[in-house]
């Protein structure tokens, strides 16, 4: 089981911009240790919004440098791209035509009050800690988000 990570950002990625992070991370990625010994990390951008990590812990696991590695190097790409991945005041949903959303929490709550996000509505859980969660947690009817507790 790997552990994961999901930034994702304040705005969505043009191509351009997804190719060139691409490029970047998997730099990163080749070179990323805890401790001296190399994690088997990957990473992907997924949706154009979102940058997900990943570390195979079987292989080596990752400390707190290893993670304050990553945040600062994530950090990095915000300000080279000018975005932000730590911008917790928006969320993400997939609308009735299929396509992915990304809303500030105030037009969010307005979309639940109207009746546009609807128990069904798939959001993203960006809280989800695992490969297996990312698979079976990660993208989950609004219902059974924690989402529905706070909107």
């Amino acid at each position: 089981m790997s552990t994961v990570w999901i930034y994702q950002s304040d705005r969505f990625l043009l191509d351009s911009e997804v190719d060139e992070i691409n490029i970047l991370v998997q730099d990163f990625v080749s070179s990323w240790t805890a401790h001296g010994s190399a994690l088997a990390g990957k990473s992907s951008v997924l949706y154009n919004l979102f940058l997900v990590l990943e570390v195979d812990e079987k292989v080596a696991g990752v400390t707190g440098c290893s993670i304050d590695k990553s945040v600062h190097f994530i950090k990095s790409l915000g300000s080279k791209f000018g975005i932000d991945f730590f911008n917790r005041m928006r969320v993400s949903y997939v609308d009735v035509e299929n396509n992915v959303q990304l809303a500030s929490r105030n037009d969010f709550e307005k979309l639940v009050k109207d009746g546009i996000i609807k128990n069904d509505t798939i959001v993203f859980n960006n809280l989800i800690g695992s490969s297996e969660e990312l698979l079976t947690k990660w993208k989950i009817p609004f219902s059974e988000s924690w989402h529905s507790k706070v909107f």
